[in-house]
């Protein structure tokens, strides 16, 4: 398989939480405005609001602001584009089927992520029902819209591709939410329905487990000469 040519951007993260004590380093797009955060707050109502009154531009607006970034999210847990479209379109049918039972406990993006992820995990069994796929492509599980480094190692790229297919299932949907969708704990405890501290958990195990599969091998002879 060629490498992809695309560099992840929580590259340094991974090795940066071994200094920080797994506290998150933040990038300059991290660190969202006080100004940004309440106009998304804003226009995620907007959009609540058209959706439960039937309103069909509501659902189309919902497309235009998340569309891209929920099939992204599809195809790394999916593996595959057809089916990271797939579960898009089935996810929109069922938020129009079970709109009333928005409630506003959380953020309308974050009901719809969960319904995303749920969705996934549903075609993901009848896939494997099928047979009709034994391994995932791991240049797959790398987000199409991942912006290009000036200066990237191309063996560290494919590096960081296979160890981030060698997690669980669980520890992969984690890890994307938080480091590559950005959204927050309490926002993916919401999503899969597990405790912020289960998520929390969940990846620093995460980067653990991708710190021990990058970490170079240490030769017989490193404690000093023979």
């Amino acid at each position: 398989m060629g490498s992809v040519g695309l560099t992840l951007p929580w590259e340094h993260r991974i090795t940066g939480a071994v200094r920080t004590g797994e506290r998150r380093v933040e990038t300059s797009e991290g660190r969202t405005g006080t100004g940004v955060v309440s106009l998304e707050r804003s226009q995620d109502a907007d959009v609540a609001a058209a959706c439960l009154k039937g309103d069909l531009r509501g659902y189309e607006e919902l497309h235009r602001w998340q569309g891209r970034r929920m099939k992204n999210l599809a195809r790394n847990l999916l593996g595959s584009q057809t089916d990271a479209e797939d579960a898009v379109q089935e996810t929109f049918l069922k938020i129009q089927r079970s709109i009333a039972s928005f409630r506003g406990q959380s953020s309308f993006v974050t009901w719809t992520f969960r319904i995303l992820v749920n969705t996934c995990h549903d075609l993901r069994r009848a896939r494997l029902r099928r047979k009709d796929q034994t391994s995932e492509d791991v240049a797959s599980l790398i987000p199409a819209d991942m912006p290009r480094a000036a200066v990237a190692h191309p063996s560290l790229r494919m590096a960081l591709e296979r160890a981030l297919a060698q997690l669980t299932v669980h520890q992969r949907e984690v890890f994307l939410l938080y480091e590559v969708q950005g959204f927050r704990h309490a926002e993916i405890a919401g999503m899969l329905e597990i405790s912020e501290t289960a998520s929390k958990n969940t990846l620093f195990q995460a980067k653990k487990n991708l710190r021990a599969l990058l970490e170079p091998p240490r030769s017989a002879g490193a404690g000093g000469a023979q």
